[in-house]
Parts: structure tokens; sequence; C-alpha cells
């Protein structure tokens, strides 16, 4: 009998201990979400959105957070990026606009500042990813599917995986925070938040199809970016025309330290000095570059990021047995993405050639604009002018940029001129593309 007491008066400190581990868990959620709450923004961003050569705007529903008693406001560039108006809701149900301060593509981040001289907003504190650990209980807040100040809580699930890139840009400076907390449509922008009340990171991605398998950029990556965007308007990064592969795609060798050189640009600073794909990098200014899985990318590619532009880097090669050094002056990398415009009487939109576009189209000139979409049934469809075209001239008229495209166009248009022929490049070709007008022809005669 003294042994059956005993068992069970051990049930029952057991069972009331069990008892007091889920409050205490619940107080500090509570107490984690209540420093970082006040600080939520709802955004509803107005966007331009261009598809298929048509310009449209669209309504977006994201999330955001203040990060200082002023006003500025950190969230995804996939968020407010291209945005005509941005419209805020706070915490306290009070709404005003905001402007974009600046954006990265690179990261999905932008900085936004509400349109206010008032200097007492609540902020958050930002924390640090660098000691994430798997296991750790994280909070995701924002607006799922528009629902306003909503939490969830879950663990993380790897502090450091890495994920392909969207299609406009080719190179990762970051891992990820994998999270089971409910990430949703609308989540993106929100913080991602330790049980100390700590932002440490910014909710970005899900898995498609998968069950709470959210993504979130590390903070310590965000604080990089938003004071580079607080204090230039952008995000300044070096660039040398190189892209990397993982060591264990082309070698079983354990012991072989680098990155392999997977392609080189035309026209970029690597091409200009002699690097071939195939050379593996071993050393950057002396620090190692060793990336054998590709986990590892980010960490070379943020070193060579990190390189002061026009200044001499040396890089330390390995090719085949032979072992160089090459000194290389990094550019700034530019934007993939630059300004788009439609052109709805030819139907068809056209974008700025930025110094990426051009030279992924390999031209040594920026002159031009780039045929970016084509409407079914429009004029230019029927011209067979093409999506990726670069348009040179307007009837012997050069194109140098997007404005003097826009003002040729506008000229031609209003002047009702029945054909118009466009000087196009399409990939290593030059083409002519004749653009007929419907106009009335007067007296049989063109105008």
């Amino acid at each position: 009998m003294k042994q059956v007491a005993f068992l069970i008066s051990v049930a029952v400190v057991l069972s009331s201990g069990c008892a007091t581990l889920a409050p205490s868990q619940d107080a500090a959620v509570i107490r984690a979400k209540e420093k970082v709450a006040p600080a939520l923004v709802h955004i509803r961003p107005v966007k331009e959105v261009f598809t298929e050569g048509k310009r449209e705007e669209v309504l977006v529903i994201g999330s955001g957070f203040i990060i200082s008693p002023d006003g500025y406001v950190v969230t995804n560039e996939h968020v407010a990026g291209s945005s005509r108006v941005v419209n805020c809701v706070l915490y306290t149900k009070e709404e005003m606009e905001a402007e974009v301060v600046g954006v990265d593509r690179y990261t999905d981040i932008a900085v936004l500042k509400l349109k206010t001289d008032r200097r007492d907003f609540p902020s958050v504190k930002l924390g640090s990813s660098s000691s994430l650990r798997a296991g750790e209980t994280v909070l995701a807040l924002g607006s799922p599917h528009g629902l306003a100040r909503s939490v969830s809580k879950g663990i993380v699930s790897v502090p450091d995986r890495y994920l392909s890139t969207p299609d406009f840009m080719d190179i990762n400076y970051n891992n990820w925070i994998q999270t089971d907390a409910a990430i949703n449509p609308g989540n993106s922008g929100g913080p991602l938040v330790n049980l100390r009340g700590e932002v440490v990171g910014i909710n970005a991605r899900r898995l498609g199809g998968a069950e709470n398998v959210g993504f979130a950029i590390p903070i310590d990556v965000a604080k990089e970016v938003i004071q580079s965007i607080l204090k230039n308007g952008r995000m300044i990064r070096g660039w040398i025309g190189l892209s990397f592969q993982e060591l264990s795609r082309k070698t079983g060798d354990v012991k072989q330290e680098g990155v392999v050189v997977a392609d080189v640009e035309p026209l970029s600073p690597a091409a200009e000095v002699g690097i071939r794909p195939g050379d593996i990098l071993l050393s950057v200014n002396g620090k190692p570059t060793t990336a054998r899985f590709i986990e590892d990318l980010p960490v070379i590619n943020k070193l060579i990021a990190d390189l002061p532009i026009d200044q001499p880097a040396t890089l330390h090669l390995l090719r085949g047995d032979q072992a160089l050094d090459v000194e290389v002056k990094p550019e700034e990398r530019s934007d993939v993405v630059g300004k788009e415009v439609e052109f709805p009487e030819w139907g068809f939109t056209a974008t700025e050639l930025t110094p990426e576009l051009a030279r992924r189209a390999q031209i040594s000139s920026r002159q031009g604009v780039l045929v970016s979409g084509i409407q079914v049934g429009g004029l230019a469809a029927a011209a067979e002018l093409g999506r990726g075209d670069i348009i040179l001239k307007v009837d012997d008229a050069e194109v140098t940029d997007l404005e003097t495209f826009s003002k040729l166009y506008r000229e031609r248009v209003d002047s009702k001129k029945r054909l118009v022929l466009l000087d196009i490049r399409r990939g290593a070709l030059m083409r002519y593309i004749l653009i007929k007008q419907e106009t009335e022809s007067t007296n049989g005669q063109e105008p």
C-alpha cells in the first residue's frame, strides 16, 4: 500500500509539473507577442504589374513592422516594390500612406517611410539570427490572407536552408530560416520573433503544397541591407561577373578546396582578365573560398559582393594543375529590372536597358529599349515584334533610352503616321519591323 501511495504521489507531482510548463511557455509567447505587435503594419500597396504587354494596377496585401520611432517600416520587396501608392494600417487601426525609400530584389527587402512628422511610433527590437538553433520556438506575425494582427507559433526547423532564387536573379547572398510557424499569403514582410520579443527574421516565402513549411530572411542579412538603403537609397554590391558551383558537382576529392567557376558573363571584369568556366577559385584577397556543398555558395557570393567598387582585388585560382593570381576591379552590381512602360496604341510594353540587361544581351552599349511583353492581336504582334527584341531606331532616329523612345512613339501616334519603321536587334541578328498604324488615307496617299 505504501508503494502504491508513493507512485500515486509521484504521478500527481509529475502531472502538476507538466501542467505548469504550458502556462509558463504561453506567458512567454504572450510577452514576446506584446513587445512586437504594437509595431506591426498591415500593408496594402497598389502595384504596377506588366503582363502580356499590358500594364495593370493590382491591390496587394502584405505585412511589415516599424523599426524606428520616426516611422520607417520594413517589408518584402515583392510586397511593396513597383508600388504607386502604399497604404498602411497600424496596429491601432490608424491608416496612413508611406513612400518607398528603397528596395533590394536580391534579398527581397523594402524600406518604407510613413508620411508623417510623428516621432513616437512603437518600434521593434532587432535581434540576431546567427545564434538561432533548430528547435527554438519562434512566432510569425502579420496578416495571413488579410487577417491583420495574427500570430502563429512554431519552431526553427533549419536555421540555414538553401533555396533557389526567383527567375529574375541568378545569385544568392544568404540562406534562409526554415520554420513550421504558419506563413501564408499576406504574412510576407512580417516579423519572425523569438521568445525574447526580438525580430530574428522577415517572413517571405512558403513551400507550395506543403503544410507549414515557411521561410524567413535572416535579420542579420536584413540589417545590412536596411542600413544601406537608409544611407544610399539602395544596396551597393560589388560584381565581377562570376557564378559558382559547389565542388561536389565536379570532384569527388573531399580534400579539394575552393569553389568551381560555373560561368563567366561576357563583357564582365572577370571576362576581361581571362577567368574561365571550370577554374577553381581558391581565395579572394587571401580569404579562402571553399564551397563543397550548395549551402556554402551564398558565403562566396557575399564575399564577392562585399569587395569595394573599382578597387583591385586579387583572386587566387587553380586551372588544372596551374595556380594563377589575377587582379580584377569589381563594378557595382546593377538591378536587373529597369523601369517599364506600356505603349497601348501598338500593344506592347518595354523596359529601359539596364547595364545588367545589356550584359545579358551581350551588347556593349545601353542604347535602345527592351521589349518586355506583347499583346495578342495588337499592332506590334501583327508586325511580329517579339518579347526580348531591342528597339534601336524609329524611322532612322536613334533610341538612346526609354524616354527618347517614348517621345518618338508619341509623335508617331499623334501624327497618325501610317507606316513606322523600327530597327531592332534579335539575339545576334539585326532586323526591320514595320508598324502599320490603322489610319484613314487621304486621296490614296500616306500621311
